[in-house]
């Protein structure tokens, strides 16, 4: 059989050819690291990301930290240069054009990081909590609906093999209908422990930080409850507070119980600054069963009251879903879809914001506060 050359060669030239700039624009768009400022470095936190090693998903083209000293000193530990180091948001994102954001400094100044981004189309990730009042936390998300930006939320606790298997325990109904759960987080203070001066100056801040032990470590408790009963609402929430060692924390709280009430189960949180060590650990009870997250990698759990407690080391989640940043560049990207009132969406940390604001009131007052539903 003989081929017409004439009509065949040019075809297949011209189709090779759009393949082949198609294929190089595909690659070249997913190669490219998604491009992230850093506002703020006064949160010990950001060593996450400065530390990270590079696995190609994210570059930071610029860093905004007024303080000059503390900007220097970590990029001795860091190594990152000077010369992308920025006194203002305006002049970052001018001077670097970031895709994304992500929010180092006090819980105060998240509302300025969300209205400098969000009518330019920058997304946001904070530092937990979203903010420190439902008056700052309803301009951002109204911010973040109006421009079309994601507004994501990062806890240590997402990126908890353990407690993603808990969750998934729950959901199958292993250990029956959900009865209580008890979420514990804290160490021995923030002074005691030894963070940076510029991180202890707002976190023991009453506006800067909206409170004490209660905002820092009853945003974890909350931000895990709102997962586990799917965005549901406590009916009311009851708190009490104390400040065990007044001399170091004069003007916040430094111990803080909160108990969450829904229909038929409680979520009851013990958020301090008095730990004998530093914690982050749950128990989970069902109808039937428990589960109880050690830390990161072990769990343990019983089934029921004939079978013993098992034990379990888990390995780390896997790609993105082991890292803040990787999770970001993916659903900036649209990679990924958060499932709704997943850990770090916006609508579980508005709830998180409501709880917290509901238990200073309620430890303030002495009384049960009802939310509404």
């Amino acid at each position: 059989m003989k081929i017409n050359n004439s009509f065949n060669t040019p075809f297949l030239v011209i189709f090779s050819f759009f393949l082949l700039n198609s294929d190089l624009s595909v690659g070249q768009t997913n190669s490219k690291p998604l491009k992230i400022g850093v506002v703020g470095l006064s949160h010990s936190h950001v060593g996450w990301i400065l530390s990270r090693p590079d696995k190609g998903d994210i570059k930071i083209v610029g860093i905004v930290e007024p303080n000059k000293d503390l900007a220097e000193r970590y990029s001795k530990d860091f190594g990152y240069s000077m010369d992308i180091v920025f006194a203002t948001m305006e002049d970052m994102i001018k001077a670097t054009k970031p895709e994304a954001v992500t929010a180092f400094g006090s819980i105060y100044e998240h509302l300025e990081v969300v209205e400098t981004c969000a009518p330019l189309g920058i997304h946001v990730m904070v530092e937990k909590p979203l903010a420190v009042s439902m008056e700052h936390a309803k301009k951002m998300e109204a911010l973040a609906k109006k421009h079309n930006i994601h507004l994501l939320t990062n806890y240590e606790t997402t990126w908890y093999a353990t407690n993603h298997k808990a969750y998934e325990m729950v959901d199958n109904g292993d250990i029956g209908n959900l009865r209580k759960i008890v979420v514990r987080d804290g160490h021995q203070g923030p002074k005691e422990i030894g963070i940076n001066k510029e991180f202890l100056e707002w976190l023991t801040d009453p506006v800067l930080n909206g409170g004490g032990a209660l905002v820092d470590f009853g945003c974890y408790g909350a931000n895990l409850i709102t997962w586990f009963t799917k965005g549901k609402k406590p009916e009311a929430v009851f708190a009490v507070t104390q400040t065990i060692k007044p001399e170091i924390y004069p003007n916040v709280d430094d111990e803080a119980t909160i108990i969450l009430q829904y229909p038929k189960m409680q979520g009851i949180i013990q958020a301090s600054w008095n730990w004998p060590m530093s914690r982050k650990d749950m128990e989970i009870y069902g109808k039937t069963g428990y589960v109880y997250n050690d830390n990161a990698k072990t769990m343990r759990y019983r089934l029921n009251e004939k079978e013993e407690e098992q034990k379990n080391v888990l390995e780390s989640r896997l790609a993105p879903y082991d890292d803040p940043f990787s999770m970001l560049e993916a659903v900036v990207r649209n990679k990924i879809t958060l499932p709704p009132y997943d850990l770090s969406s916006l609508e579980n940390n508005m709830i998180v914001v409501e709880i917290l604001e509901a238990a200073k009131k309620s430890a303030k007052t002495g009384k049960k506060v009802k939310l509404n539903n």
